[in-house]
This record gives C-alpha cells, sequence and structure tokens, in this order.
C-alpha cells in the first residue's frame, strides 16, 4: 500500500498514526481524503496566485456580459471578491463590478491585483 505525499510540502516520506497521516520533514498531519478536499477548494488566478475572499483582482482579458451589449474590459479592477469554491459551471468568484452591478467571474481571466 502506497501512502500520498504531504500536501504540504509534497515530501514521500509520510507514515500512519492511527487514523492520521503525518509528514516527519514538516509535522504535518490529516486525515486520508482530507488533502483532496483542501486541493479542490484552493482557487488560483491565471497566474497561479492562490485567491481569497476578500481580495482584490484584474480582470485579464474583454468578457462580454451574457444577454447583454456590455462588456467587461481588459484592467478591470474588481474588489472584495467572494470564493464560490462549488461552483458547478467554472463560475468561481462573485462580486460587484463598478458601472455594472452583480457578476460571478472565472477565476482563469483574472490575476490577483
Amino acid at each position: 500500500m502506497s501512502l500520498p505525499n504531504c500536501p504540504k510540502c509534497q515530501s514521500a516520506y509520510t507514515y500512519e498514526d492511527g487514523e492520521l497521516l503525518v509528514c516527519p520533514e514538516c509535522a504535518h498531519e490529516w486525515q486520508e481524503g482530507e488533502e483532496q478536499a483542501e486541493a479542490q477548494s484552493i482557487i488560483k488566478d491565471a497566474n497561479g496566485n492562490v485567491l481569497q475572499d476578500g481580495d482584490s483582482v484584474t480582470v485579464i482579458k474583454d468578457l462580454k456580459i451574457k444577454g447583454s451589449s456590455s462588456v467587461v474590459k481588459v484592467g478591470t479592477k474588481v474588489k472584495t471578491i467572494r470564493l464560490v469554491p462549488d461552483a458547478s459551471d467554472g463560475h468561481d468568484i462573485d462580486c460587484k463590478i463598478e458601472g455594472i452591478g452583480q457578476m460571478k467571474l472565472k477565476s482563469e481571466f483574472v490575476k490577483k491585483a
């Protein structure tokens, strides 16, 4: 049976301690399957930076607004975003854009400001 690498430091030297898995290099402890849930809930921008609730982001591509002739222009700064990690449609950022209103964005079209 092969144990998974440490989700924190990627060390291959993990071992079992009761119900927990332990990394001897960084002392991180977790339960089996927990590392996959952590990895799925991490949302990154187009450059690979981890996003958090309350961050400000900048749009990196002109985005057409569905059902409207409006466009969110490149360089538009969006303040205080809220992350939606389990978004089935891929729109994992909930925000309010000045002049447009409430919207959902995909993290692949923004960069952390």
